[in-house]
């Protein structure tokens, strides 16, 4: 981890809880999980602030969640610039196709194969088998 970056935003972002864990994560509403150095760590640290800055809290269905993470990474962008972090567009995509991946695994019907879609209540319904009589 970039420790000078680190303290940078420590030092900015004061009602930020900057602390280690076992991956990167936000767990709102002001909590940000630093995971194992990797090569994009301060990138990853730049998203993980970007849900603090774009104030998300909780999603409700699937498609709610990637829209927070783009989200999260255009606000991502916006702080590489002024940190002088690079923004690496292939890290971007990679991460956001780890869920839109997952969101294609989970809304896939067990039962025909069918794509399945997400209630508010993050229930998912098929149209064919939940017609079936």
């Amino acid at each position: 981890m970039d420790k000078v970056l680190l303290d940078r935003l420590t030092a900015d972002f004061p009602e930020v809880k900057f602390s280690y864990g076992k991956k990167f994560l936000f767990r709102p509403p002001n909590k940000i999980m630093l995971g194992p150095e990797e090569p994009h760590d301060s990138l990853l640290l730049l998203h993980e602030l970007g849900h603090f800055l774009c104030g998300h809290r909780n999603f409700y269905t699937e498609p709610e969640r990637i829209k927070m993470e783009r989200a999260a990474w255009v606000k991502a962008k916006e702080l590489c610039r002024n940190y002088g972090v690079e923004y690496d567009e292939e890290v971007v995509e990679g991460e956001l196709d780890t869920y839109r991946s997952y969101l294609d695994q989970r809304s896939r019907c067990p039962k025909c194969g069918l794509t399945r879609y997400q209630t508010r209540d993050g229930v998912f319904h098929c149209p064919k088998c939940e017609n079936d009589i």
